[in-house]
């Protein structure tokens, strides 16, 4: 099996506490997912955030509807939480999100390990289309953050 890794990071000029309070809410995920992803939120609001919470979505991929649910099994706030799928469409999905400061910004780091069911199949699919979808998923997100941030800093 395959294990692959996908990092990001991205730089703003915002405080540690206010930019790590906006990913603590998962109903902010949708605002920041592309939406030919038809990404939906099925565990009722408010959803509390904290080691052991378990959390439902329902996304599209390719026009074919999955449910996904994420375990939460590390919550260090301000500074880090990790979730894990329980249940998707991969064999394995763990996303740590670690927030901290340099000088007068707040760095955010993804670093998503993953594996594809389907064996060489999965391996071809990811070659072909999964890598180049989920960089592109993490892109829209960085520019979307930008936005929304840009925007709260203008209103102020």
């Amino acid at each position: 099996m395959k294990i692959y890794t996908l990092k990001r990071k991205q730089i703003l000029p915002k405080p540690l506490k206010e930019l790590f309070a906006f990913f603590a809410r998962p109903e902010n995920l949708q605002q920041i997912t592309p939406p030919e992803l038809g990404f939906q939120i099925i565990t009722p609001s408010p959803i509390v955030m904290e080691k052991g919470s378990l959390i439902d979505y329902q996304i599209r991929l390719s026009g074919f509807p999955f449910r996904w649910r994420t375990l939460i099994t590390n919550y260090n706030p301000p500074h880090e939480f990790v979730d894990e799928q329980i249940k998707g469409p991969y064999s394995y999905w763990h996303h740590r999100h670690q927030f901290y400061t340099e000088g007068d910004t707040t760095v955010i780091e993804d670093t998503v390990t993953y594996t594809i069911p389907f064996g060489i199949l999965g391996r071809i699919l990811h070659t072909l289309f999964i890598r180049k979808k989920l960089r592109k998923i993490f892109e829209y997100r960085k520019d979307i953050i930008e936005k929304l941030f840009e925007e709260r800093q203008d209103k102020k």
